[in-house]
């Protein structure tokens, strides 16, 4: 579990079918396996505090280059003078072992004019790893309240850095997946990201801002 700082719909991002964790988090990429889950809490910037944003029960961990050259993700690529769900795709890293340089697409992780944003390649591929799920809730503008209890049980504090939790030891993590199961429909975006609107604007890792 971890807070959700941004919500442009593009870290995690649920469109296309999958839901997919493709930039961001490296941690997470790196460590996380097939049937884990990984759950984004919303934080104060999103005015969402103890609100669940999405649940991703991890279906399948494949690289960025088998991400990249798969031609069922073709629409997870950016376009960014497309749609907004086009504006905001995960899919733009791709590895010339040959060379052994990075191709960044231009993206929300790239630079204002949409040349390689080098932080941002840094960061994001300090993990090679793609999470993909066919077993999502993404809520986004309407996250709703996790309660207390079930926070409270698993002791979980919003804060910096993902924090884990195991369900053979965590009495109170199953109780917290059935609960969320509860509140929509699988594999569905129920509403828009919470920063959906400014998916035309990039991010830049440097100074960690959105511009």
């Amino acid at each position: 579990m971890y807070v959700v700082d941004r919500d442009f719909g593009f870290a995690p991002n649920p469109f296309h079918g999958y839901c997919t964790l493709a930039t961001c988090k490296h941690r997470i990429r790196n460590t996380a396996e097939v049937n884990d889950w990984v759950i984004g809490m919303g934080g104060a910037r999103l005015k969402a505090t103890g609100k669940c944003i999405f649940a991703m029960r991890v279906t399948e961990k494949i690289t960025f280059n088998e991400y990249w050259t798969s031609p069922q993700f073709l629409d997870k690529k950016p376009v960014r003078n497309g749609s907004r769900k086009m504006m905001v795709g995960d899919n733009i890293y791709y590895h010339d072992s040959s060379s052994n340089e990075w191709s960044q697409a231009d993206s929300h992780h790239s630079n204002a004019d949409g040349s390689v944003n080098v932080d941002n390649l840094k960061k994001d591929t300090s993990s090679r790893n793609v999470l993909l799920s066919k077993h999502f809730l993404y809520f986004g503008r309407e996250a709703p309240v996790v309660p207390h209890n079930l926070l409270n049980t698993i002791k979980y504090e919003n804060g910096i850095n993902h924090r884990v939790f195991d369900e053979k030891t965590n009495d109170g993590v199953r109780p917290l997946i059935e609960w969320l199961h509860s509140q929509g429909s699988l594999n569905q975006v129920i509403s828009a990201p919470f920063d959906f609107s400014d998916s035309e604007k990039r991010y830049s890792g440097n100074n960690s801002k959105v511009l």
